[in-house]
Protein backbone atom coordinates (compact mmCIF):
# COMPACT_ATOMS: atom_id res chain seq x y z
CA UNK A 1 0.00 0.00 0.00
CA UNK A 2 1.07 3.58 -0.81
CA UNK A 3 2.04 5.22 2.31
CA UNK A 4 -1.28 7.87 3.35
CA UNK A 5 -0.64 11.58 2.59
CA UNK A 6 -3.28 13.77 3.37
CA UNK A 7 -3.74 17.62 2.40
CA UNK A 8 -6.20 19.85 3.77
CA UNK A 9 -6.79 23.26 1.79
CA UNK A 10 -9.44 25.59 1.35
CA UNK A 11 -11.22 25.16 -1.99
CA UNK A 12 -11.56 29.40 -2.45
CA UNK A 13 -7.29 29.33 -2.09
CA UNK A 14 -4.81 29.67 -5.05
CA UNK A 15 -1.71 30.48 -2.84
CA UNK A 16 1.30 28.74 -4.35
CA UNK A 17 2.66 26.84 -2.02
CA UNK A 18 -0.20 23.21 -2.47
CA UNK A 19 0.14 23.86 -5.56
CA UNK A 20 3.58 23.53 -6.00
CA UNK A 21 3.49 20.98 -3.63
CA UNK A 22 0.90 19.15 -5.15
CA UNK A 23 2.60 19.40 -9.09
CA UNK A 24 5.52 18.00 -7.61
CA UNK A 25 3.95 15.00 -6.80
CA UNK A 26 1.98 14.59 -9.91
CA UNK A 27 5.09 15.61 -12.16
CA UNK A 28 7.20 12.49 -10.65
CA UNK A 29 4.14 10.36 -11.84
CA UNK A 30 1.94 10.51 -8.37
CA UNK A 31 -1.98 10.13 -8.62
CA UNK A 32 -4.26 12.33 -6.36
CA UNK A 33 -7.68 12.24 -5.18
CA UNK A 34 -9.16 15.58 -5.14
CA UNK A 35 -12.03 17.98 -5.20
CA UNK A 36 -13.83 19.36 -8.35
CA UNK A 37 -16.57 21.79 -8.93
CA UNK A 38 -19.28 18.96 -9.12
CA UNK A 39 -17.08 15.58 -7.41
CA UNK A 40 -14.26 14.16 -6.35
CA UNK A 41 -11.45 13.10 -9.49
CA UNK A 42 -8.53 11.06 -10.03
CA UNK A 43 -5.73 13.52 -10.96
CA UNK A 44 -2.93 12.42 -12.31
CA UNK A 45 -0.08 14.20 -15.37
CA UNK A 46 -2.56 13.10 -18.48
CA UNK A 47 0.74 13.48 -20.50
CA UNK A 48 2.23 10.41 -18.95
CA UNK A 49 1.29 7.08 -20.16
CA UNK A 50 2.41 5.44 -17.14
CA UNK A 51 0.36 7.72 -14.88
CA UNK A 52 -2.38 7.53 -17.08
CA UNK A 53 -2.41 3.76 -16.68
CA UNK A 54 -2.42 3.80 -12.92
CA UNK A 55 -5.87 5.48 -13.38
CA UNK A 56 -7.27 2.93 -15.64
CA UNK A 57 -6.02 0.15 -12.89
CA UNK A 58 -7.50 1.94 -10.17
CA UNK A 59 -11.01 2.49 -11.41
CA UNK A 60 -11.26 -0.84 -13.45
CA UNK A 61 -11.93 0.99 -16.25
CA UNK A 62 -12.11 -0.20 -19.78
CA UNK A 63 -9.17 1.25 -21.84
CA UNK A 64 -11.87 1.94 -24.73
CA UNK A 65 -13.21 4.72 -22.53
CA UNK A 66 -11.36 7.95 -22.97
CA UNK A 67 -10.87 10.02 -19.68
CA UNK A 68 -11.34 13.89 -19.64
CA UNK A 69 -8.77 16.22 -18.27
CA UNK A 70 -9.12 19.65 -16.91
CA UNK A 71 -6.47 23.13 -17.84
CA UNK A 72 -6.18 25.91 -16.23
CA UNK A 73 -7.29 28.15 -19.18
CA UNK A 74 -7.86 28.70 -22.97
CA UNK A 75 -4.66 28.81 -23.65
CA UNK A 76 -3.39 25.95 -22.15
CA UNK A 77 -6.46 24.30 -23.86
CA UNK A 78 -4.90 25.10 -27.07
CA UNK A 79 -1.26 23.70 -26.59
CA UNK A 80 -2.76 20.29 -26.53
CA UNK A 81 -5.39 20.45 -29.38
CA UNK A 82 -5.33 20.68 -33.09
CA UNK A 83 -6.90 23.32 -34.78
CA UNK A 84 -9.15 24.66 -32.84
CA UNK A 85 -12.20 26.01 -34.26
CA UNK A 86 -13.31 29.35 -33.39
CA UNK A 87 -16.22 28.68 -32.00
CA UNK A 88 -14.24 27.08 -28.74
CA UNK A 89 -13.17 30.93 -28.06
CA UNK A 90 -16.76 31.64 -28.25
CA UNK A 91 -17.89 29.40 -25.64
CA UNK A 92 -14.63 29.62 -23.32
CA UNK A 93 -15.84 33.05 -23.08
CA UNK A 94 -19.12 32.26 -22.00
CA UNK A 95 -18.65 29.05 -19.80
CA UNK A 96 -15.11 28.27 -18.51
CA UNK A 97 -14.32 28.41 -16.11
CA UNK A 98 -17.04 26.14 -15.53
CA UNK A 99 -18.58 22.48 -15.87
CA UNK A 100 -18.79 22.39 -19.60
CA UNK A 101 -16.46 19.85 -21.10
CA UNK A 102 -15.25 19.94 -24.80
CA UNK A 103 -14.04 17.39 -27.18
CA UNK A 104 -11.31 18.28 -29.68
CA UNK A 105 -9.19 16.85 -32.04
CA UNK A 106 -5.75 16.23 -30.01
CA UNK A 107 -2.18 17.16 -30.84
CA UNK A 108 -0.04 14.07 -30.42
CA UNK A 109 1.14 14.50 -26.91
CA UNK A 110 -1.22 11.91 -25.07
CA UNK A 111 -1.43 8.99 -24.48
CA UNK A 112 -3.00 6.70 -27.02
CA UNK A 113 -5.92 5.13 -24.02
CA UNK A 114 -6.39 8.95 -22.75
CA UNK A 115 -7.75 9.48 -26.28
CA UNK A 116 -11.60 9.42 -27.51
CA UNK A 117 -12.34 8.21 -31.18
CA UNK A 118 -10.52 9.80 -33.98
CA UNK A 119 -8.03 10.77 -31.76
CA UNK A 120 -9.80 13.40 -29.34
CA UNK A 121 -9.52 14.54 -26.16
CA UNK A 122 -12.36 16.07 -23.56
CA UNK A 123 -11.12 19.14 -21.62
CA UNK A 124 -12.32 21.66 -19.56
CA UNK A 125 -11.40 24.76 -17.13
CA UNK A 126 -12.56 23.97 -13.70
CA UNK A 127 -14.25 26.58 -11.73
CA UNK A 128 -12.21 25.88 -8.61
CA UNK A 129 -9.32 28.87 -8.10
CA UNK A 130 -7.18 26.27 -6.26
CA UNK A 131 -7.36 23.79 -9.41
CA UNK A 132 -6.81 26.19 -11.68
CA UNK A 133 -3.50 27.62 -9.30
CA UNK A 134 -2.26 23.93 -9.37
CA UNK A 135 -2.96 23.31 -13.07
CA UNK A 136 -0.65 26.30 -13.88
CA UNK A 137 1.93 25.32 -11.63
CA UNK A 138 2.32 22.25 -13.07
CA UNK A 139 2.07 23.30 -17.05
CA UNK A 140 0.16 20.03 -18.28
CA UNK A 141 -3.26 19.06 -18.11
CA UNK A 142 -4.39 16.57 -15.22
CA UNK A 143 -6.97 13.59 -15.92
CA UNK A 144 -10.28 14.84 -13.81
CA UNK A 145 -12.25 10.99 -14.06
CA UNK A 146 -14.72 10.70 -11.10
CA UNK A 147 -13.03 9.10 -8.24
CA UNK A 148 -14.93 6.09 -8.15
CA UNK A 149 -14.81 2.50 -9.32
CA UNK A 150 -16.03 1.89 -12.73
CA UNK A 151 -19.88 1.02 -12.60
CA UNK A 152 -20.15 2.54 -9.11
CA UNK A 153 -21.75 6.25 -8.48
CA UNK A 154 -19.45 9.69 -8.28
CA UNK A 155 -18.58 10.54 -4.86
CA UNK A 156 -18.99 14.26 -3.45
CA UNK A 157 -17.73 13.20 0.37
CA UNK A 158 -14.23 12.93 1.24
CA UNK A 159 -14.42 10.49 3.83
CA UNK A 160 -16.17 8.32 1.41
CA UNK A 161 -13.77 8.84 -1.46
CA UNK A 162 -11.20 8.51 1.40
CA UNK A 163 -12.09 4.36 2.47
CA UNK A 164 -12.42 3.18 -1.34
CA UNK A 165 -8.31 5.29 -2.51
CA UNK A 166 -6.82 5.57 1.31
CA UNK A 167 -3.29 3.57 0.64
CA UNK A 168 -3.88 3.42 -2.95
CA UNK A 169 -2.85 6.92 -4.16
CA UNK A 170 -0.24 9.10 -3.62
CA UNK A 171 -2.20 11.98 -2.32
CA UNK A 172 -5.68 12.75 -0.68
CA UNK A 173 -6.38 16.25 -0.95
CA UNK A 174 -8.93 16.94 1.07
CA UNK A 175 -11.46 20.11 0.30
CA UNK A 176 -14.60 18.61 2.40
CA UNK A 177 -17.81 18.12 0.71
CA UNK A 178 -17.88 18.89 -3.09
CA UNK A 179 -21.26 20.65 -4.46
CA UNK A 180 -22.07 16.97 -6.32
CA UNK A 181 -25.42 17.10 -8.33
CA UNK A 182 -25.23 16.31 -12.20
CA UNK A 183 -22.01 15.91 -13.74
CA UNK A 184 -20.57 18.82 -16.39
CA UNK A 185 -22.10 19.15 -20.19
CA UNK A 186 -19.99 17.50 -22.77
CA UNK A 187 -20.31 18.84 -26.49
CA UNK A 188 -18.16 17.18 -28.89
CA UNK A 189 -16.27 20.06 -31.38
CA UNK A 190 -14.32 18.20 -33.49
CA UNK A 191 -16.52 17.44 -36.03
CA UNK A 192 -18.18 19.51 -38.60
CA UNK A 193 -20.69 20.84 -36.05
CA UNK A 194 -21.25 21.00 -32.74
CA UNK A 195 -22.56 18.26 -31.03
CA UNK A 196 -24.28 17.15 -27.74
CA UNK A 197 -22.62 14.56 -25.89
CA UNK A 198 -24.14 14.46 -22.30
CA UNK A 199 -26.30 17.23 -20.91
CA UNK A 200 -25.34 17.71 -17.34
CA UNK A 201 -25.20 21.26 -15.21
CA UNK A 202 -25.01 23.78 -18.61
CA UNK A 203 -28.19 22.83 -20.23
CA UNK A 204 -28.16 21.91 -23.59
CA UNK A 205 -30.40 25.11 -24.53
CA UNK A 206 -28.64 27.19 -22.88
CA UNK A 207 -25.47 26.12 -25.43
CA UNK A 208 -27.57 25.91 -28.34
CA UNK A 209 -28.96 29.32 -27.58
CA UNK A 210 -25.51 30.44 -27.79
CA UNK A 211 -24.19 28.68 -30.81
CA UNK A 212 -26.80 30.40 -32.90
CA UNK A 213 -24.39 33.97 -32.20
CA UNK A 214 -21.35 32.26 -32.80
CA UNK A 215 -19.41 31.78 -35.83
CA UNK A 216 -20.86 28.71 -38.02
CA UNK A 217 -18.89 25.46 -38.05
CA UNK A 218 -15.37 24.96 -39.94
CA UNK A 219 -15.41 24.23 -43.31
Amino acid sequence: MIPVRILRLNSESDKPGPALEIASILRAGGVMVFPTDTFYGLGANALSAAAVEKIYTLKGRPRSKALSVVVADLDQAKSVVSDPPPVLDELAAEFWPGPLTLTLKARPVFPPDLLGPGGTIALRVPAVPWLRGLLRAAGFPVTATSANVSGEGELDDFEAVRRVFEGRVDLLVDGGRTPGGASSTIVDLSGESPRLVREGIVPWVRIHSYLGRTPGPRR
